[in-house]
């Protein structure tokens, strides 16, 4: 096990591209952290940095003890998975696993407990005289894991491991990842752009656009404090709501904010004239059911549309431009074409410059 350390890490490709943008950040011994982004946010272009097939433009990238900027992937000591299992499939899964420790030339016994360890682990033990074509989707990528599990290295480097599988092969092999990091206690750098994947697995997260790092920290930190715009939307499902208009006096020190016909009473403190995005979470905005309590914020609009999806319901309605999706009991929801009247703590509310999409003081 080990850590890694990148400093002011840029990629920039021979037509001026830039994959990488000045990265700094240490993955902790032992920590599962996540890279996550949108497609070409330069998530997966880190994870090959650090791994060595792609050469660093500028910067450094330290694991353990050593400076690994510009050594060969095979002297790096690490494991990396791929998208694809990438399995042999003439090889039966024990000969997938031990096929890597083979080549680097330990001895059949070291192989063969090496390789019966991971089986355990990876609960592959009655698979392995199988062939790949045998396999399902989810065992086909445990024994891709297992292969670079028995490797020993200081540091796993996952690739969206789980993009080729269904939803349910997904959640389950997202629990067996956490399981095996759980029991390894190893050092893991996880890329994905599923936000469920990022919140669940990771105990920091990296969130990157553009190939800027935009926030590190705990996934729920992340989720509760966004630093900017992108992050607030990227981070949710469903999104964000957000409201832009300018802010305006009201009395009691007060403010308004008004905007594409719209108008919502927010907490005074920020300069008034102001242009602003104020977001509020799905499931912090309920329908008034009976009296508001004290000082929170209410909202009128117009139901829309209704989405249930068995434990949950998502209602879509509107107030002048602005767009609202509230998160809801399934039960006694109203009906398409009514209004009705939202409420939201003021603490709740996320405020962000209109220009500059920083998040602002003030919340």
């Amino acid at each position: 096990m080990a850590a890694v350390k990148l400093k002011a890490v840029r990629k920039v490709y021979s037509n001026g591209h830039v994959g990488v943008e000045g990265a700094s950040f240490d993955i902790a011994d032992g920590e599962l952290l996540v890279l996550v982004g949108p497609s070409g946010c330069g998530k997966s272009t880190l994870l090959r940095l650090i791994a060595g097939l792609e050469e660093a433009t500028s910067g450094s990238i330290h694991i353990g003890d050593r400076d690994v900027t510009y050594l060969e992937p095979r002297d790096r000591d690490i494991a990396m998975v791929f998208q694809s299992y990438a399995l042999y499939p003439h090889m039966t899964v024990r000969e997938n696993l031990g096929f890597g420790l083979k080549l680097r030339g330990h001895s059949e016994a070291e192989v063969a407990d090496r390789v019966r360890d991971a089986a355990e682990r990876l609960e592959l033990g009655s698979m392995l005289d199988r062939l790949p074509k045998q396999l399902s989707g989810g065992q086909r990528q445990r024994v891709a894991l297992g292969r670079a599990l028995v490797r020993h290295p200081q540091v796993f480097l996952l690739d969206e491991p789980l993009s080729n599988l269904d939803a349910k092969l997904r959640s389950a092999m997202r629990t067996e990842i956490a399981r095996l990091h759980r029991s390894l206690k190893t050092t893991m750098v996880y890329v994905t752009h599923d936000q469920v994947e990022a919140m669940t697995l990771g105990q920091r997260i990296v969130v990157l656009d553009r190939g800027i790092v935009q926030q590190i920290d705990t996934p729920m930190a992340i989720y509760e404090r966004p630093v900017n715009l992108f992050v607030a939307g990227f981070l949710g499902n469903p999104a964000m709501n957000f409201f832009r208009g300018v802010l305006h006096a009201a009395p009691m020190g007060q403010a308004i904010l008004k905007g594409e016909g719209a108008e919502l009473p927010v907490p005074g403190g920020l300069p008034t004239g102001r242009a602003v995005v104020v977001g509020v979470r799905p499931e912090d905005l309920h329908r008034v059911d009976g009296a508001t309590p004290p000082g929170n914020i209410r909202l009128s609009v117009l139901v829309d549309l209704i989405e249930t999806v068995g434990n949950e319901a998502f209602i879509h309605a509107s107030v002048g431009a602005w767009r609202v999706i509230v998160r809801s009991s399934p039960y006694h929801l109203p009906p398409l074409g009514s209004t009705i009247t939202l409420q939201v703590a003021p603490d709740r509310l996320h405020f962000f410059d209109a220009q500059s999409e920083e998040r602002l003081a003030h919340s």
